[in-house]
């Protein structure tokens, strides 16, 4: 098999990764990584010394590819199927980056913020921070709520890269920001990424898991 991933089925941007892979039913052989395990751990380094996963290997092409958005970009190229991650047309495609950015870094990593501040000991967290985290959050679902009301997907009715950054993204989101009550178009989008084939397999296989998110305290 020519494609190896590297991952955490609790890892939210493995997450955005195996959607992908999912979706277009694209042979792969999933490798769990424990970082807690030296071997492992060092293994993933020797692949990508930065030491973040997902990292997706191609034997077949002798290429590594890290970077959740790089990955998919790289299966659309060379592995395509029915779904079209990045739309052919240069402008709808420069939106779709840009959705799929605003997911990870406005959305994504405001959740990681909060989360991250749980695991911190007592003395060590950052109340100001995760204030300014929930304020992102908050206006980034104003925003997607506009965004959505009248569209299927992110980009309109084609399910897109920027569907597979929404989905974690929205899940986690919805742990440490509940929206449903307030944002009802983000709800219900919310509602169809998770009736999505590919991103349901993703959180059932994550199930197992979902006991190690740390929780508020």
């Amino acid at each position: 098999m020519s494609l190896t991933l590297h991952y955490h089925p609790l890892s939210s941007f493995c997450w955005k990764a195996l959607i992908a892979l999912y979706e277009n039913d694209t042979p792969f052989e999933p490798r769990l990584v424990d970082l807690g395990n030296e071997t492992e751990r060092a293994a993933l380094l020797k692949l990508w010394p930065i030491g973040k996963f997902p990292v997706l290997r191609d034997d077949a092409k002798d290429r590594t590819i890290p970077e959740s958005s790089i990955i998919i970009e790289y299966l659309d190229s060379y592995y395509p199927g029915r779904t079209r991650f990045i739309p052919a047309d240069a402008k709808l495609a420069l939106q779709t980056r840009l959705r799929d950015r605003f997911y990870d870094l406005y959305v994504h990593l405001s959740v990681q913020k909060i989360v991250g501040d749980r695991l911190r000991p007592q003395g060590k967290k950052d109340p100001h921070g995760v204030e300014e985290a929930k304020a992102r959050i908050e206006s980034c679902y104003g925003m997607i709520d506009k965004e959505v009301a009248a569209k299927t997907w992110a980009m309109g009715e084609a399910f897109s890269l920027a569907d597979c950054a929404a989905s974690p993204a929205l899940f986690y989101a919805s742990k440490v920001m509940p929206f449903g009550d307030t944002h009802k178009n983000v709800m219900a989008y919310f509602d169809r990424l998770k009736a999505r084939p590919s991103f349901a397999r993703v959180i059932k296989e994550a199930e197992p898991y979902f006991a190690m998110f740390p929780q508020e305290t």
